[in-house]
């Protein structure tokens, strides 16, 4: 039975600690548009994508005003665009982003996912054309968003994708550079990447997903950091694991409680909810700030990987009990930019690149939002990449970059997006050549537990 006391706990929550759906995502599949004629292709994708759409903001609007719920975003994500870039391989790619762009203006949504690529194995027909294609398609466009998967713990990496990824993040901040170098922002590359991640900038619909789908992303850094504040500091980890669970547990009940709506209003499969506590960079909503509520003393502090870990795992097992359908990339987000606290804990020098890398073996993506000086040289972010995919092809996760070359600007300025992407200080980075290692191409093996069939 509905207690009343959980109730009103909830509401709390969502007036007091910033509790709140991050995203409702539909996924399209748009595989049925695939045409040799681009002209034709893009008249089915606008055509689709209108139609599918065109209820899912007024949906979410209703929801939101029904349930007191705020729902922050409303998003579409589509099929990989190489996959229909590989059909007419003597057209610009960008013609796919500019129709993209239309379709999500004329729905609603603030962001599209889906200009994307899987490489991880190596390049098919259309690949090679989408990612060279990628910084004049964000530069071009507001809402489209880029992602490539370069590696996986079945494949390996892909050192030639690895490669030309480092030279295409830099070509996005250049192409770019007058808006802050919004361009890169945009654009994730993957390890290991979910084919159901409603959260941007890396979704994309995939390939063994439904014709159409609702995806939830909910999000309560502040709701876990209250709750961890009650408790003192005199609880034990054990306590702390537990409360975090129980908390997880009802933030996502609130998710799947939106998503069948939605669904069941749209007329389309509910798919999964996704339990990730993403910040933003408002005072009261950071994941920095629950790592130091355990007793930290700055995220960045010896024990923060110890904290995270505690943290992605605590949420997990609370939203698998909530949900039978969790999945995307749920756990916790460490975008530096996005995040008050991180951007606080950059600011003093107690959170490096390097301590980020540690981190992003326990949480649930990897390396995200951060500044780096605008002359880091391509190979130094390819290497960056590397190292990253190498973390999650190893450990059997989802690992992904998503780094902003600082055009003009060096490390200890500032670099500021507004909004949801926030601003950071741009981070200082290992400036020592991994050229020759980079420019050595090939795959990087999988290891040994990829032959676990």
């Amino acid at each position: 039975m509905i207690n009343t006391n959980d109730i009103l706990e909830t509401i709390s929550m969502i007036q007091n600690e910033h509790l709140d759906i991050r995203t409702v995502t539909m996924g399209i599949s748009l595989l049925d548009c695939i045409d040799s004629d681009i002209d034709a292709a893009c008249e089915k994708i606008y055509r689709k994508i209108t139609q599918y759409a065109a209820r899912l903001v007024p949906v979410c609007d209703e929801i939101e005003k029904e349930y007191g719920v705020p729902i922050i975003h409303k998003r579409i994500a589509v099929t990989p665009i190489a996959f229909l870039a590989s059909a007419c391989p003597n057209d610009d790619p960008v013609r796919f982003a500019l129709t993209l762009e239309k379709a999500a203006q004329t729905a609603g949504v603030n962001f599209i996912g889906g200009y994307s690529a899987l490489v991880q194995k190596g390049f098919a027909h259309g690949d090679e054309a989408l990612i060279e294609s990628i910084p004049r398609a964000l530069s071009v466009t507001e809402r489209v968003c880029s992602s490539v998967n370069v590696g996986s713990t079945k494949a390996g990496i892909n050192m030639d994708a690895v490669a030309r990824m480092g030279r295409i993040i830099r070509l996005c901040a250049e192409e770019t550079k007058d808006r802050n170098c919004i361009g890169a922002a945009k654009l994730v590359v993957f390890c290991n990447a979910p084919e159901d991640n409603p959260f941007m900038a890396g979704a994309f619909h995939g390939v063994g997903e439904a014709e159409c789908v609702i995806n939830v992303g909910v999000s309560g850094p502040g709701v876990v950091r209250a709750a961890l504040h009650k408790l003192g500091p005199d609880a034990s980890v054990t306590e702390v694991a537990d409360l975090i669970k129980r908390t997880a547990f009802k933030i996502t009940r609130m998710g799947q409680l939106v998503a069948k709506e939605a669904a069941g209003r749209l007329g389309v499969p509910f798919g999964i909810v996704d339990l990730s506590l993403a910040p933003t960079p408002a005072v009261g909503d950071s994941v920095a700030h629950i790592l130091e509520e355990m007793g930290l003393e700055s995220c960045g502090a010896c024990g923060t990987t110890a904290c995270l870990a505690l943290l992605n795992d605590a949420v997990k097992k609370g939203g698998v009990m909530a949900s039978s359908h969790v999945g995307g990339l749920s756990g916790a987000f460490i975008p530096v930019t996005e995040d008050a606290g991180m951007i606080a804990a950059a600011t003093r020098g107690a959170l490096t690149i390097e301590k980020l890398e540690a981190m992003t073996a326990v949480c649930s993506v990897g390396l995200d939002m951060i500044n780096v000086p605008g002359d880091t040289t391509p190979e130094v972010l390819s290497a960056i990449i590397a190292d990253e995919a190498a973390i999650g092809m190893v450990n059997s996760k989802t690992t992904a970059v998503r780094l902003i070359p600082a055009i003009g600007k060096k490390a200890g300025d500032t670099l500021s997006f507004g909004g949801l992407l926030g601003e950071g200080p741009v981070m200082p980075v290992n400036t020592y050549s991994p050229a020759v290692f980079i420019h050595r191409g090939g795959r990087l093996p999988a290891p040994l537990q990829s032959l676990k069939n």
